[in-house]
């Protein structure tokens, strides 16, 4: 299990356009270039940059094909290898595994008030945040744990982060188990992966960044 990493740099922009300018399709380009703001339109970059890296690099796969199934999730076309990916803020993060698995990566904003996310929560979600030693921390630890099981799960928006309760780093979503596992990479950031196999509890996870500087 691959996990990859690295933090926006606006004096790379232009470089990585450049470079990465054919790296996916005539669509995947577009939408890049539709991006008004440079982190937006770095961020979407990096994420497949980090994807073709982690695939060429850890699984000799050079060539690949996005497709995307009738919930919009993206998936390899022929290959069983799996990926996610996730940016906020400076970061954008991707896992990659030979399992279905998902990846939240959270900017630890202080200026979040964890009680307007009230009716999202669960009673014993709400006692968790509000009675952590750091309420910000504690709800993006609740947030990214909710966020990387829906992404591993692959129905998004249609799973109400309310109907499913996360104890011990399991949870039941629509009668499936997934496990999850919280990944540091920065103290500014919270970073959590999700998997319908208990492997993610025991395999080692190889993380890595991606140096702008020397990519």
């Amino acid at each position: 299990m691959i996990i990859l990493y690295a933090f926006i740099k606006e004096d790379k922009h232009q470089d990585l356009l450049n470079r990465y300018s054919d790296i996916s399709t005539k669509e995947f380009k577009e939408k890049i270039l539709k991006y008004r703001r440079w982190q937006d339109a770095q961020l979407s970059l990096l994420g497949r940059v980090l994807l073709k890296y982690g695939l060429s690099t850890f699984y000799d796969i050079k060539e690949f094909e996005i497709c995307y199934q009738s919930d919009k999730k993206p998936f390899l076309e022929g290959k069983n290898i799996y990926f996610n990916i996730s940016h906020t803020n400076s970061l954008v993060t991707c896992v990659i595994a030979d399992f279905p698995i998902g990846i939240d990566v959270e900017f630890l904003d202080k200026k979040i008030n964890y009680l307007d996310f009230k009716p999202q929560m669960t009673f014993s979600e709400l006692y968790r945040v509000g009675n952590s030693k750091n309420t910000v921390q504690g709800f993006f630890s609740y947030w990214t744990e909710k966020e990387a099981v829906i992404k591993a799960h692959g129905k998004g928006l249609l799973i109400p982060l309310k109907s499913f309760e996360i104890s011990n780093n399991e949870c039941i979503v629509e009668n499936e188990k997934f496990y999850l596992k919280e990944i540091f990479i920065d103290k500014n950031y919270q970073c959590c992966i999700a998997a319908n196999s208990d492997r993610i509890k025991h395999e080692t996870v190889v993380l890595e960044e991606l140096n702008l500087n020397t990519l």
